[in-house]
């Protein structure tokens, strides 16, 4: 039973600047031939969805394991769970950071969860995951761990 699943799905601004690649093609290949541009920018455009759909990452705890992205530990090894968001996060992205821990971030989704790792055998020391209910995610790893 999930007790707590989220996707990380591009905001939509993101499809916004994507879909500047449609008037970048047409002023680009314009002298060639406007079709050319257009189709350019089309597939360009539907290429950088396709890419930031697709690679968007799923945050779940169920079954007593927790997994973001490809990454999954189980929930005996996982201590406290600290959130952030603005320039708290901002720091603990940039230079709070340690250079041993596991990043699952999303340049578009400002709140995130710092989880610590209690495995002596992990070198890394706590996970840095963006996600837009900081606060779920963190009752969601103290319910499963009780």
């Amino acid at each position: 039973m999930n007790t707590y699943r989220e996707r990380l799905w591009p905001s939509p601004w993101i499809i916004a600047i994507a879909a500047l690649a449609i008037p970048a093609s047409l002023l680009t290949f314009a002298a060639i031939d406007v079709l050319v541009g257009a189709l350019t920018g089309v597939v360009l455009f539907a290429g950088v969805i396709a890419v930031a759909v697709l690679s968007a990452p799923i945050i779940e705890v169920a079954d007593g394991m927790l997994r973001a992205g490809s990454a999954r530990i189980p929930l005996s090894f996982v201590g406290d769970v600290d959130v952030a968001r603005k320039a708290e996060a901002r720091h603990a992205r940039g230079p709070g950071l340690d250079a041993r821990a596991h990043l699952v971030l999303r340049p578009d989704i400002d709140p995130i969860a710092r989880i610590k790792l209690t495995d002596p055998d992990d070198p890394a020391p706590y996970w840095v995951v963006s996600t837009r209910h900081p606060d779920e995610l963190a009752a969601a790893i103290a319910a499963a761990q009780a």
